[in-house]
């Protein structure tokens, strides 16, 4: 339900803002805040993105818990989508997304309503390596040795 109503009020409030502001600064200067927007997002979004993964690389090298940057990363993600989307509301809260303290305050607020249950790093529990003499070897044979007749005695090599 708050999907359906963000794709209806997200769109509404954008054409406001675009009369709004086109009327008081005009059409072109508009849509040059529009396109300079989204330029300086992109680059933010890439500096502060490449930022995140690096943070993300040492928690990993760390062995530290990697969800807060996780989560920032994918704020970053969303505030470039955003920046990206033609409008005066989604680039602000585009540029918001891209404060070090309002993505941390977003994912403590979160935080707050995730209960997490396990997390592991690392490789989990090793099978059970096989015993060398447990291996099966799945084969056709023909058995070539002759069959000793009665008659046959003990080799010349083990008389006396």
């Amino acid at each position: 339900m708050w999907l359906f109503l963000a794709f209806i009020a997200v769109p509404m409030i954008e054409i406001a803002l675009f009369i709004q502001v086109g009327g008081v600064i005009g059409i072109w200067w508009t849509l040059l805040i529009v396109l300079l927007t989204a330029i300086a997002g992109s680059y933010l979004v890439r500096s502060q993105g490449l930022q995140e993964l690096g943070r993300l690389q040492q928690s990993f090298r760390d062995l530290r818990d990697p969800t807060e940057t996780l989560a920032s990363g994918a704020m970053i993600l969303f505030a470039g989508a955003l920046l990206l989307t033609p409008g005066f509301f989604t680039d602000a809260v585009g540029l918001s997304l891209l404060i070090p303290g309002v993505r941390k305050s977003i994912f403590e607020a979160i935080k707050t309503r995730i209960n997490v249950q396990r997390f592991e790093m690392g490789q989990g529990p090793q099978p059970e390596q096989p015993n060398p003499s447990d291996t099966v070897i799945d084969a056709e044979f023909e058995d070539v040795t002759r069959e000793k007749a009665p008659k046959d005695g003990p080799s010349d090599w083990t008389r006396h």
